[in-house]
C-alpha cells in the first residue's frame, strides 16, 4: 500500500511539472502574439471555426481575383466588352522598342492649321502635332497620351481641346474658341506610346502593387495581415466579400485569431521594382512625363467676337461625353449645358441649402467639398464624430437653417491611412438606405483608388452603383443625384506607376458612359482642373474647388431662366 502511495505521489509530481512547463511555454507564446504581420510569405495554418459572415477559404495555386469569376447577364457581359472596347489604345508595333526610338516631346512639335484665318466666337481651332523620337526621327506609330488645352492668361480664361489619334505619329487637336482676344495653344506630352504599354502590363498582371493591410483583435492579442482583391500564394485567407453587392476583398487569415475579429482597413504600402531598367528611362520626370510640346510657329490665334450673339448660351441638354463641357472666363467656370450661379457669400449657400440633407460619398477629392463647404460657411458646425482625421465618417449640421451635411468614403479598395472596419460601407448599400425626396442631395465620386486594378473591377463598382441609383430615383424621383468625375494630377515617375492620369482619364471615361441616359447630373473636375491655369494637383486649389461647388450649388439651386 506504502509503495502505491509513493508511485501515486510521482505521478502527481510528474504531471505537476508538465502542467508549469505547458503554462509556461503558453505565456511565452502570448507575448510574442500581438501586432503579428502576416503575409503570404510568413504563415502559420490554423483551422478555426469562423463567423458566417467571414467565411475562411483556400485560394488556388493562381492569384484569386474575383473580377475574373463574375457571373454577368448578356446585357452585363455585352455592355462589359463594348466599355473595354471604347477604352482600347492603341499599341507600338511587335517587339521591344529602344528608349531612343521613344516619344521625345523635346523634339515633337505642333502648327496650327490656316493660323492667319481670321476667326470668331464659336469657331473651330484645329491644332497638328507631329511627333518625332529622341533621334528626331518622325514617329510612324500612334498611342502617346496627350493635354492640350487653349488660354488667355490676362483674361483667366481656358477651356480642353479634343484630341485624336491618327496612328501614325500625327495628332490633330481641335478647340471650341469659346471667348474673344488672344487665344494662346497648350499641347503636352503626359506618357509616350511606350510608356502607356507598361501602364497597360502594370494594370493587368499586378493588381496588388498597392497592398492593404486589416488589423485583426481580440481582447490584449492582435495581429495584421495583408488585403486585397487579388491575394497570391495558396493560403488561407478571410472572405470579406459583401452578401449585397457582391464586391470580393480578401484578407490573409490571422494566425491566432478568427476573421470576425478584424478592427480596422489601412493601405499598406506600394510595392517597389515594378520596371525593368529599360522600362524605368520611358518615365522621367523632366525628359518624357508631363513635358510641353512646343509649337514651330505660331502659337496663338486672335478671336473676335461673335455678332448679336451671347457667347455663353447654352449649346443643349446635358452631355457627360460632349467635350469641351465649358471653360473659364475671368476664373470662373461657364458650363456651355446647364446655368451656373456664382455662389460668392455663405448667406447665399445657406439660402440653397436650407432644409437639405447632403451626402457626399467618395474619396478625399470629394471631402474637400465639406471642407470648403463647412469652412465657408460659419452656421454650418462640423459635429465630432470622433472619426480619424481625412478619413471620417464626417457631419455638419445647420441647426438655425435645418441643414444636415455628411460625407462617408467609399467601400475597399481605399488607400486612406485607417477606416474602423464598422465604418468600411459600400456606396449602393448606402444608397439603398436612403429615402431619397426633394429635399435629399447626393454627391459621389469614385476612381482614384480603383487606378491600380483592372477595368472589370471598376466597372462592377459602378454597376452596382448605377442600379442603386436607379432604385433610388424610381422611389423618390425628386432626390438629386450628381456625380463629381475625376481630375488631373501632377505626376512623377512614381505616381505614374500608381495613379497616372491616364489610368484616370480611362476610368473617367467608363463612368461618364455607364451614367449617361440616367436622371444624374455631372460636375466635370476633369475638364476643370486641365483647364485652369493652376498646377495639376490631386487635390485640386481653392479657386477650382469653389467653382466646382458653385456648378454642384447649381443644380441644387437651379437659376430660373
Amino acid at each position: 500500500m506504502w509503495r502505491d502511495s509513493f508511485r501515486l505521489q510521482i505521478f502527481c509530481l510528474l504531471m505537476a511539472v508538465l502542467a508549469i512547463v505547458v503554462l509556461v511555454h503558453n505565456f511565452f507564446q502570448l507575448e510574442h502574439l500581438d501586432d503579428d504581420t502576416v503575409s503570404g510569405s510568413n504563415w502559420i495554418t490554423e483551422n478555426n471555426v469562423q463567423h458566417s459572415l467571414s467565411q475562411t477559404t483556400k485560394t488556388t495555386g493562381k492569384p484569386y481575383c474575383g473580377y475574373k469569376q463574375q457571373t454577368l447577364s448578356k446585357r452585363e457581359q455585352a455592355e462589359q466588352e463594348s466599355l473595354l472596347a471604347a477604352i482600347h489604345w492603341p499599341k507600338p508595333p511587335e517587339g521591344k522598342i529602344a528608349f531612343v526610338q521613344s516619344t521625345d516631346p523635346a523634339r515633337s512639335d505642333f502648327v496650327i492649321v490656316k493660323p492667319s484665318e481670321f476667326f470668331k466666337v464659336g469657331d473651330q481651332l484645329e491644332v497638328l502635332v507631329r511627333m518625332k523620337d529622341f533621334q528626331g526621327k518622325p514617329k510612324q506609330y500612334g498611342g502617346d497620351y496627350l493635354q492640350a488645352r487653349i488660354h488667355s492668361p490676362l483674361l483667366k480664361a481656358g477651356a480642353t481641346g479634343r484630341i485624336v489619334d491618327c496612328h501614325n505619329g500625327l495628332y490633330k487637336v481641335f478647340f471650341t474658341l469659346l471667348w474673344p482676344g488672344e487665344v494662346e495653344v497648350s499641347v503636352s506630352l503626359v506618357h509616350p506610346s511606350e510608356a502607356i504599354q507598361v501602364l497597360l502590363r502594370l494594370r493587368e498582371e499586378r493588381p496588388d502593387r498597392v497592398y492593404f493591410k486589416s488589423s485583426f483583435k481580440s481582447g490584449r492579442h492582435s495581429e495584421t495581415t495583408e488585403c486585397n482583391v487579388c491575394l497570391p500564394g495558396d493560403l488561407p485567407v478571410c472572405n470579406f466579400t459583401d452578401l449585397y453587392t457582391g464586391e470580393p476583398w480578401f484578407c490573409y487569415k490571422p494566425r491566432k485569431l478568427s476573421c470576425a475579429s478584424r478592427i480596422s482597413h489601412a493601405k499598406g504600402g506600394y510595392q517597389k521594382g515594378l520596371l525593368t531598367q529599360e522600362e524605368s528611362l520611358f518615365f522621367q520626370s523632366d525628359v518624357n512625363i508631363k513635358r510641353p510640346i512646343l509649337s514651330s510657329g505660331p502659337d496663338s490665334v486672335i478671336v473676335k467676337p461673335k455678332a448679336f450673339t451671347d457667347s455663353s448660351s447654352m449649346d443643349g441638354a446635358e452631355d457627360p461625353t460632349v467635350s469641351p463641357s465649358g471653360y473659364y472666363y475671368e476664373d470662373q467656370w461657364r458650363s456651355r449645358t446647364h446655368w451656373i450661379h456664382h455662389f460668392n457669400n455663405s448667406d447665399d449657400i445657406i439660402k440653397c441649402l436650407q432644409g437639405k440633407v447632403i451626402h457626399l460619398f467618395g474619396d478625399s477629392t470629394i471631402r474637400q467639398w465639406f471642407e470648403y463647404l463647412t469652412a465657408f460657411v460659419p452656421d454650418l458646425v462640423e459635429f465630432n464624430l470622433g472619426s480619424p482625421k481625412n478619413v471620417g465618417p464626417f457631419m455638419a449640421v445647420d441647426l438655425k437653417h435645418n441643414i444636415l451635411l455628411k460625407f462617408r468614403c467609399h467601400g475597399p479598395p481605399i488607400r486612406f491611412s485607417t477606416v474602423f472596419s464598422s465604418e468600411l460601407r459600400y456606396i449602393a448599400n448606402e444608397l439603398n438606405g436612403i429615402v431619397g425626396g426633394r429635399n435629399t442631395v447626393i454627391a459621389i465620386t469614385i476612381w482614384s483608388h480603383f487606378s491600380t486594378f483592372p477595368v472589370e473591377v471598376y466597372i462592377r463598382r459602378l454597376r452596382n452603383i448605377r442600379r442603386s441609383i436607379i432604385q433610388l430615383l424610381d422611389r423618390s424621383p425628386k432626390t438629386l443625384i450628381v456625380i463629381r468625375t475625376a481630375n488631373v494630377q501632377e505626376l512623377g515617375p512614381e505616381v505614374s506607376l500608381f495613379n497616372s492620369d491616364w489610368y484616370s482619364f480611362q476610368l473617367d471615361s467608363v463612368m461618364r458612359k455607364m451614367f449617361s441616359g440616367i436622371a444624374v447630373h455631372f460636375v466635370d473636375a476633369w475638364e476643370m482642373s486641365l483647364a485652369h491655369y493652376l498646377p495639376h494637383n490631386l487635390h485640386p486649389k481653392e479657386v477650382i474647388v469653389k467653382n466646382q461647388i458653385d456648378a454642384f450649388l447649381s443644380y441644387v439651386c437651379p437659376l430660373q431662366t
